[in-house]
């Protein structure tokens, strides 16, 4: 899921300078897993908000609503009446979310309360870790279903560096080595023959770095 954190109070009072009326979205989807933009953060957000101003002598309006999914026109257009009786949108969405409200929205400013981390899984009960970078190159299917380009802190492709002591990263003794752990998996999987394959150079005109990316499923386009 895509995990988000939520930005200062400080920094959305200073985007907010200037609005009275203001709609705070959440997003029902990643952002309300990783307890950033669901129903309890809006009224959370709401309630800050209010507070500040009110302690700075102003006063703001808040309206709260959820959004099923932030980035799908569909759910953008039930609160687009909403959204134009206020001076701004206040956005508990990820920054896809933001920008497909912003594109929707034409004639209101919408604002990020959230940055957006990166794709990850649930570690622990609050605690959320980076497990894809979306590089549009997969290659589990070779490292025993564990990315070297997000795991390893150098994005080596055929691994270990020889930095790399007791399974630990030798730029963080905190973080497991991704290749030792590529090894063991591979060693239960009985798949080990897999490491003497050298794996090419990273690819990675298949990322980010030709502009923005578009998937386009020909049997669903109507």
């Amino acid at each position: 899921m895509i995990v988000a954190d939520r930005k200062p109070l400080g920094d959305l009072l200073a985007m907010l300078e200037g609005t009275e009326k203001v709609l705070i979205a959440g997003c029902g989807t990643c952002v309300t897993v990783c307890l950033a933009g669901g129903e309890k953060e809006v009224a959370l957000m709401g309630s800050a908000l209010r507070m500040a101003r009110k302690s700075e002598g102003n006063e703001i309006i808040t309206v709260e609503t959820m959004i099923e999914r932030q980035c799908e026109w569909e759910f953008i257009d039930e609160v687009r009446d909403l959204a134009q009786d206020c001076d701004a949108v206040l956005s508990l969405a990820c920054g896809a979310g933001v920008q497909a409200m912003a594109t929707r929205l034409e004639t209101v400013p919408v604002f990020p309360a959230l940055d957006t981390q990166f794709i990850g899984i649930v570690e622990q009960q609050g605690v959320w870790t980076e497990q894809c970078k979306a590089c549009g190159s997969c290659k589990l299917d070779r490292t025993g279903g564990i990315c070297p380009v997000v795991r390893c802190a150098k994005s080596i492709m055929n691994g270990p560096c020889g930095g790399s002591q007791d399974g630990k990263c030798e730029i963080d003794q905190a973080t497991d080595c991704a290749w030792h752990l590529i090894y063991d998996r591979l060693k239960v999987l009985g798949r080990l023959a897999m490491l003497e394959e050298l794996e090419p150079p990273k690819d990675w005109s298949t990322s980010s770095h030709g502009g923005p990316r578009t998937v386009r499923r020909e049997d669903m386009i109507l």
